[in-house]
């Protein structure tokens, strides 16, 4: 199984925006030795803008998105080349993948990136994975490259997510504080640290790394978050020993490829409040939900869309794939079918969190949901 590795610009790139070669270099090694012990590696890399701020005279990252676009586009064939040296020179290759949000929210997008990245990881090659800022807009972004790679972790069925930042882990306190800093090895403890805004080079900071390794132990894939630099870093990380702070992975039962990509990948454009006569009969009894226990349609959206679902208490308890659009629901056609049950994902709704938990279990394999989607308008 796959380990994703995210190096943040930071560690990519200095301040004056130059790569960071020895510090590639080390992490290349590593990456090539899991490689070549038969351990898949795919690394999501930021710096792209980093690299490209100084081409453009520019020394802060700006706010505005078209010059955001066009550091991007300066820096990201500087840092794909960076990582190919690298990895060329540990004895693997590289390839670029770069992605955006609307690839992984349509389903047959999303199986033709994840066959993507299996194909490459079989052949032994490194996925050198970035967000594709040069086209994407602020409303369909990421949001971060922490956020991308708990999804790639989640697409690739990873077995680990490694997010390398340049302190040594999440902290209790703030480490200049009196009384020295504390490392949080459990992510359990990590609800009352202090978290950073991210850099002037970069968007993340600690809050969406941790963030991501819920995200991911969510889907039942542990994550580290250590320091990157120095020697020895990610060999003893995937080896088990403990550094920096972990986060175990949540007990899954086993989801389909199409339960994840709806729950983690699919943005829900509305929601539905169903009585509670309907929340019953979906999560007790397995059934659809018909439009005669919606009580309330907020958005506006189509057939194959996702949508959220909100119980009378007001949590959301589940996302799924509506037949039918917000027209049709609002028409009160009582004995429509919303959602299938074979295209629902269930939250764990005891924990009150609208991104983790268990689902249903598919009564069809993930082939045929595949094939579903292929037939479907908006896949």
């Amino acid at each position: 199984m796959t380990v994703v590795v995210k190096l943040g610009s930071t560690l990519v790139v200095d301040t004056k925006g130059r790569v960071r070669r020895s510090l590639l270099s080390a992490r290349a090694a590593e990456v090539g030795e899991l490689v070549r012990s038969g351990e898949p590696v795919c690394v999501v890399s930021s710096g792209a803008i980093a690299l490209g701020l100084p081409r453009l005279g520019l020394t802060r990252r700006p706010s505005a998105t078209a010059r955001l676009q066009a550091a991007s586009a300066v820096g990201q064939s500087r840092l794909q080349a960076a990582w190919d040296s690298a990895l060329r020179a540990s004895g693997v290759e590289a390839a670029q993948i770069l992605l955006s949000a609307p690839d992984l929210a349509e389903r047959a997008s999303y199986v033709n990136v994840r066959n993507s990245f299996d194909t490459l990881l079989k052949l032994g090659v490194v996925p050198v994975v970035n967000e594709n800022d040069a086209t994407a807009t602020d409303e369909i972004t990421f949001g971060d490259n922490d956020a991308l790679a708990a999804q790639v972790a989640v697409l690739t069925r990873a077995r680990l997510l490694v997010l390398l930042t340049e302190v040594d882990g999440v902290y209790a306190k703030h480490p200049a504080e009196p009384g020295g800093p504390e490392l949080l090895a459990d992510g359990a403890a990590a609800t009352d640290a202090v978290v950073g805004r991210g850099s002037a080079l970069g968007r993340g900071g600690m809050a969406s790394k941790i963030a991501a390794a819920r995200l991911a132990a969510a889907a039942g894939i542990p994550s580290v978050i250590a320091s990157g630099r120095g020697r020895g870093v990610l060999g003893p990380i995937v080896a088990g020993e403990r550094r920096g702070t972990r986060f175990a992975p949540e007990a899954v039962d086993g989801s389909t490829a199409f339960k994840l990509w709806l729950r983690y990948a699919k943005p829900a454009v509305g929601r539905l409040v169903v009585d509670e006569g309907a929340r019953s009969a979906l999560l007790v009894h397995g059934r659809s939900l018909l439009a005669v226990g919606v009580v309330r349609c907020d958005g506006s959206f189509a057939a194959g869309d996702a949508v959220e679902l909100e119980a009378p208490n007001g949590k959301v308890f589940a996302k799924g794939l509506t037949s039918v659009g917000a027209d049709e629901i609002r028409g009160r056609t009582r004995g429509v079918e919303v959602v299938h049950r074979d295209r629902l994902a269930l939250y764990d709704t005891g924990t009150g969190s609208d991104q983790s938990g268990r689902v249903i279990a598919p009564s069809e394999a993930d082939e045929t949901s595949a094939a579903y989607f292929a037939s479907t308008p908006d896949a």
